[in-house]
């Protein structure tokens, strides 16, 4: 079982760092790269283009172009697990995930199964909420009556679709028998509701998502979300970082209040990003936090006193200097 309690080695670190004027020494007592980016390009993976990963990642790259001597730009893709083979494969030099899809990667579990996968963390994110959405007219009540429907399940390779398919276990379905899964991007998936083919959906993403408001904004009464939490006992088992949260009523204009699961975002990049990159691009994160805020409000659960939050992958030395300046 994993905690995501900050390890105490970082804390160590971290500390050392604040009392150096957040200069960390290295080994052999030379100090630290500067919180500085060199002038140079980099490129964020991002998610589909309805969700909160596509909005934030894209203000993010405005900050960095902005800010530092690095030209960022955003990419639209599928998510997590993708986010994070291509980030490794070099395609990009960061990448948005989940943290569960993360810990899978850096264990060798789950998509990355016998293939642990090198990459570092510049900070814990916002939340991701589970949003299992679908027709009143479906008979959907809980995620077991989800058998024999039309669900979308998220983009191939996505967070979302890891989170779908442990969901439909946990609710002792097999996803390759038991649901007629479509693997659809957000927009597919929002126009699948809104025709009628599809009974329901799972989503992973900030609140609130576009796509999602366009969904019960158009479909009103005719749609409700699931109260998922019944579930996350067995979620839990398969990964402690799920956790409980609740989706206002006021962010879809909903009745009431929805129950759901949880699961932290985090900012991935490989072993060899520059330090000096890492630690600017760590610190805006913070220090420009509300003008993220003011590209979408999900931004605003982004807390620094839970950024090295990121166990069990290992944080980017670069950032160790950030949240000790």
């Amino acid at each position: 079982m994993r905690s995501w309690k900050i390890p105490v080695a970082v804390l160590a670190v971290a500390l050392v760092a604040a009392g150096c004027g957040g200069k960390r020494a290295t080994d052999d007592g030379a100090p630290a790269a500067a919180c500085q980016a060199p002038e140079g390009r980099i490129t964020i993976a991002t998610g589909n283009s309805g969700g909160v990963y596509y909005v934030v990642g894209g203000g993010l790259a405005k900050l960095i172009s902005d800010h530092t001597g690095l030209k960022a730009t955003a990419a639209e893709t599928g998510a997590s697990v993708q986010n994070i083979q291509q980030l490794v494969a070099g395609d990009y030099d960061v990448a948005f995930a989940l943290a569960d899809s993360a810990a899978d990667a850096v264990e060798g579990k789950g998509a990355f199964e016998g293939e642990p996968q090198q990459v570092r963390a510049l900070s814990r994110l916002y939340p991701n909420y589970t949003q299992v959405l679908v027709r009143t007219s479906s008979g959907i009540d809980s995620v077991a009556d989800l058998k024999g429907k039309r669900i979308s399940t998220g983009s191939p390779k996505s967070g979302t679709e890891v989170i779908a398919n442990r969901l439909l276990a946990a609710a002792g379905l097999d996803p390759a028998v038991d649901v007629e899964v479509q693997r659809l991007d957000l927009a597919k998936t929002a126009d699948g509701m809104k025709d009628g083919s599809l009974d329901g959906l799972v989503w992973s993403g900030g609140l609130p998502t576009a796509q999602i408001t366009d969904i019960t904004t158009s479909l009103e009464d005719q749609v409700e979300f699931l109260d998922i939490t019944p579930l996350l006992p067995k979620l839990k088992e398969v990964n402690p970082v799920y956790d409980r949260g609740t989706i206002p009523a006021a962010t879809y204009g909903r009745p009431a209040d929805v129950p759901t699961v949880v699961v932290p975002n985090v900012l991935l990049v490989r072993p060899d990003f520059p330090e000096g990159s890492a630690c600017a691009v760590t610190r805006l994160l913070f220090d420009r936090k509300s003008e993220l805020e003011k590209i979408h409000p999900a931004a605003r659960d982004i807390v620094e006193e839970k950024a090295a939050l990121t166990d069990p992958v290992p944080l980017h030395v670069g950032s160790l200097d950030a949240f000790g300046g």
